[in-house]
């Protein structure tokens, strides 16, 4: 969702986008922060629509809240796992969340993306493994089941035998004579 989000800001042309990963022990309300600023305070709101857009879209994600969109200035939008904050080139250089922070560190978009790969592949041959598993055990269980078929149909056949009586014989319909 992260890479979304910071695709989307590059999608509107946001200036010097920055991933922070914030330092677990410092920070508990959330694991990143997405930092970028706009050249204007409509081109901001443009960029909060695009992220906030594309989350549901593909992610059917909506933020828990958002604060100063109808300033423009500073957007910030709460995703949990990570906060997006969309800055005017001045505020941003005003509060410098990148010298509050000074425990995170600063990720790339190009680091982050293959961070994901990597572990999209991990994941992917840990299920491919997994699904080989449970196909050795069902062939095993088909082998079983075929085993101990002809068993259960032998004793079906010699109780059958024994209990199998006459059918009663069909009685069929006297034909009519013609009437004169």
């Amino acid at each position: 969702m992260l890479l979304a989000a910071a695709a989307a800001c590059e999608d509107k042309k946001a200036e010097d986008i920055r991933i922070l990963a914030l330092d677990p022990a410092e920070s508990g309300l959330t694991d990143y922060f997405l930092i970028c600023n706009g050249t204007n305070e409509r081109q901001n709101v443009a960029i909060t629509d695009e992220i906030e857009l594309r989350l549901k879209r593909e992610f059917g994600v909506y933020p828990n809240s958002v604060e100063g969109r109808r300033q423009g200035e500073w957007i910030l939008m709460d995703y949990v796992d990570f906060i997006v904050h969309v800055f005017s080139a001045e505020k941003r250089a005003f509060y410098g969340l990148e010298r509050l922070r000074k425990s995170a560190t600063t990720i790339s978009v190009a680091d982050l993306d293959a961070e994901v790969a990597a572990r999209i592949k991990e994941s992917r041959a840990k299920t491919t493994v997994k699904k080989a598993a449970v196909k050795v055990a069902a062939k095993k269980a088909v082998k079983k089941a075929i085993v101990a078929a002809p068993k259960k149909a032998a004793t079906k056949k010699s109780t059958s035998k024994k209990t199998v009586a006459k059918a009663p014989a069909r009685k069929t319909p006297a034909k009519k004579a013609p009437k004169k």
